[in-house]
């Protein structure tokens, strides 16, 4: 006997805005979830990044291969930990992103060594111009958030049961894979809260002219991410029909 397709259909759009969740619990566990989730992230990156630049010894130091498995590592580690509680963005692009698509609402310091090690903010590279920077999180911003639609789209789990995905794993190799090709050009942002955290913390003059492009970038990157998903992987652009929708003659 012949299995009935598995399909998903999506639920009707939520408003933008419902003042009915502030009376609600289930807001401020996601809220305080979030800034957790992101305050964590943004300390053991930003200090992994400030360890590998103040050691001497070539050794002892993480390398660039290490930075890029501890911004991995720790998305894998979030997303894990606070996806059932506030979606686990951990990112203003991806909130962006998942809002564009589906209507989804949403430190004690040593001050003198941290900028002199550059703070772990993020800045154009000297030989790379500031067209290039804003090109490389463009294109790993998409990259992130296309992935993060692919781990987590309900209707390709319904579809595709059969193939389990834990989705913080390939979101966290995302960030991992995306750190290895952009470090050298910006010092990977495709994050506004951790490019704009670190920012703020030290002030120079660089940092802040520079500052535009980790907010400009990751935010077309998510919003072409969101179209690319939504109107072409999916099949929810019905004016444009879907060969997978068209029954059998």
């Amino acid at each position: 006997m012949e299995q009935p397709a598995k399909d998903y259909v999506d639920p009707p759009p939520a408003p933008l805005f419902n003042y009915g969740e502030f009376k609600r619990w289930s807001f401020y566990r996601a809220l305080v979830a979030e800034f957790v989730a992101t305050l964590l992230f943004l300390y053991v990156t930003v200090a992994t990044v400030i360890g590998h630049l103040k050691q001497t010894d070539a050794c002892g130091r993480v390398g660039l291969l290490g930075i890029a498995w501890v911004f991995g590592g720790m998305i894998f580690i979030l997303v894990y930990c606070t996806a059932g509680i506030s979606g686990g963005h951990i990112n203003p692009a991806v909130t962006l992103g998942l809002l564009v698509a589906t209507g989804e609402k949403v430190k004690a310091i040593m001050k003198h060594e941290y900028n002199r090690l550059g703070g772990g903010a993020n800045s154009v590279a000297v030989g790379y111009s500031k067209g290039t920077a804003l090109g490389a999180e463009i294109i790993g911003t998409f990259v992130l958030v296309y992935t993060v639609f692919s781990a987590t789209d309900p209707k390709r789990s319904a579809r595709d049961s059969h193939v389990p995905v834990l989705a913080p794993l390939p979101i966290g190799f995302a960030v991992f894979v995306v750190n290895l090709a952009t470090i050298p050009i910006t010092g990977t942002g495709i994050n506004p809260a951790r490019s704009f955290g670190a920012a703020v913390i030290y002030n120079h003059e660089k940092i802040c002219d520079d500052q535009w492009i980790f907010w400009v970038g990751p935010f077309i990157g998510a919003v072409i991410a969101a179209i690319y998903h939504q109107y072409i992987l999916r099949a929810s652009a019905k004016a444009l029909g879907s060969f997978r929708s068209n029954p059998v003659i």
